[in-house]
């Protein structure tokens, strides 16, 4: 059973900058995974924030590009997301997903960020 758990969320200020982390286990080739981190605000639907091949190609929302890089450590099969330049508009839970045949989630981490 794959499972995914986020962690890093937290409250920071405008302008600030956090990192989250997630680890995958219950697979033994996660370098085959396409991983990606969402995000979902009170009242809206949850919408891609990037995501990341396991050759290392990558993508983004307009929204976060130039502020946020997507990465991945497949030896360790963590996949991180550096948030820099933060906005309170950025204030959502995290979930981090696995995709290879099925659709795998985290439990989500929340995020906020103060004006």
């Amino acid at each position: 059973q794959v499972q995914l758990v986020e962690s890093g969320g937290g409250l920071v200020q405008f302008g600030g900058s956090l990192r989250l982390s997630c680890a995958t286990s219950g697979t033994n080739i996660f370098s085959a995974y396409r991983m990606s981190w969402y995000r979902q605000a009170p009242g809206k639907q949850r919408e891609l924030v990037a995501s990341i091949t396991g050759g290392g190609n990558t993508n983004y929302a307009d929204s976060v590009k130039g502020r946020f890089t997507i990465s991945r450590d497949n030896a360790k099969k963590m996949v991180y997301l550096q948030m820099n330049s933060l906005k309170p508009e950025d204030t959502a839970v995290y979930y981090c997903n696995g995709f290879f045949r099925y659709d795998y989630w985290g439990q989500g981490t929340q995020v906020t960020v103060s004006s």
